[in-house]
C-alpha cells in the first residue's frame, strides 16, 4: 500500500484520481484524499502523517477514528480501545455517518477559514469535539454511562468543549472556534445550528430534571452568549454575541443584551448559514 501511495505522490493528483485508491463511491472521502495527496506532494514534513491518517485508511470513518483516537488517548483509555469503541458505535449507529458528512458540509459552507475539507477534518477542534460527542451519546443511549462520562471528560480536556453525552444534537452543526462551549445534559440542538466559542447552553441553578435550553433549527448563537434554563429558542433566531438569554424567544427574531430581549429580525431567513454577526435594530420592545 505504501509503495502505491509513494508512486501516486510523484504524479499529478488529477491522474491519481483514476487510481483505485480514489475511485470510491463516497465523493466527500475522495475529495479529502485528493486534497491530502496534493499536500503530501508539496509539504514533505506532513507526508508521513497524511499518509497514515488519510491515504492508508479505507473510509472517512476509519480515518476519523484514527485522528480522534490519537488525540483522545490517555492513561485511563488507550488508543486501541478508543478505536474499538468508535468502530462499534459507528456500526450500531449508522446515522452518525450521515451527521459527520453534514457537519463537514456545514463547516465548508459557513466558515471561510476552512478553505477545504481536509483542514477541518484534521485540525478543527469544534468538529472533533462534536464527532467524539456523537460516540459518547451513542454509548449513553446504550446505557454505557461510565464509559460515556469518561469520553466526555477526555473531550473536555483535549478540545476545551464540554458536551454532556445525554444532550441531543442534530446534524449540519457548526461549532466555530469551539473553546469553552458548554452544552448541558437535557439540552436539545436541532439541525443546521451554528454555535460560536464560549457559548453556554446551561441551567439556572442546581435544579434537576429537564433544565437546559431547546434550540430550534437554523439558529445562530454568537460568541459568548449564555442561554440558561429550560427555554425554547425559536427556529431561525439569531442570538447576539455576549447576550444572556433567560426567556423563550419566538422564531425568526434577533435577541441581544443582558438580559436579552427581542431587538429585531435577522436580515436573512437562514442566519446560521449566512453567519452575519450584525445585530438588526428593526424594532424594540
Amino acid at each position: 500500500m505504501t509503495q502505491i501511495i509513494q508512486s501516486l505522490i510523484r504524479h499529478d493528483p488529477a491522474e491519481a484520481a483514476g487510481d483505485h485508491l480514489f475511485s470510491c463511491a463516497d465523493p466527500m472521502w475522495k475529495r479529502i484524499r485528493l486534497e491530502a495527496l496534493d499536500i503530501v506532494r508539496s509539504e514533505e514534513r506532513l507526508s508521513a502523517y497524511l499518509i497514515d491518517t488519510i491515504l492508508k485508511p479505507g473510509s472517512l470513518e476509519e480515518a476519523l477514528t484514527s485522528v480522534l483516537a490519537w488525540k483522545l488517548e490517555c492513561d485511563c483509555i488507550n488508543e486501541d480501545s478508543i478505536r474499538e469503541i468508535f468502530q462499534e458505535a459507528l456500526e450500531k449507529s449508522p446515522s452518525i455517518r450521515n451527521s459527520i458528512r453534514r457537519d463537514l458540509d456545514a463547516i465548508l459552507e459557513r466558515d471561510p477559514a476552512a478553505g477545504n475539507l481536509l483542514i477541518p477534518f484534521l485540525f478543527f477542534k469544534g468538529f472533533h469535539a462534536l464527532q467524539a460527542y456523537r460516540i459518547a451519546n451513542s454509548l449513553w443511549m446504550q446505557d454505557r454511562r461510565i464509559l460515556a462520562h469518561c469520553l466526555q471528560s477526555r473531550i473536555s480536556e483535549v478540545f476545551g468543549v464540554d458536551i454532556h453525552p445525554a444532550a441531543r444534537i442534530g446534524s449540519g452543526i457548526l461549532i466555530d472556534h469551539a473553546t469553552s462551549v458548554v452544552i448541558g445534559e437535557t439540552a436539545v440542538v436541532d439541525d443546521d445550528v451554528s454555535i460560536l466559542h464560549e457559548v453556554t447552553l446551561g441551567g439556572t441553578g442546581k435544579e434537576s430534571g429537564d433544565r437546559h435550553p431547546k434550540v430550534g433549527k437554523g439558529v445562530m448563537i454568537g460568541a459568548g452568549a449564555k442561554i440558561l434554563g429550560n427555554i425554547k429558542i425559536g427556529a431561525g433566531c439569531k442570538v447576539a454575541a455576549g447576550s444572556v438569554v433567560l426567556n423563550e424567544t419566538p422564531p425568526d427574531c434577533t435577541v441581544a443584551g443582558v438580559p436579552a430581549r427581542v431587538v429585531g429580525k435577522p436580515r436573512t431567513s437562514d442566519p446560521a448559514r449566512v453567519m452575519d454577526q450584525y445585530v438588526e435594530l428593526d424594532y424594540c420592545i
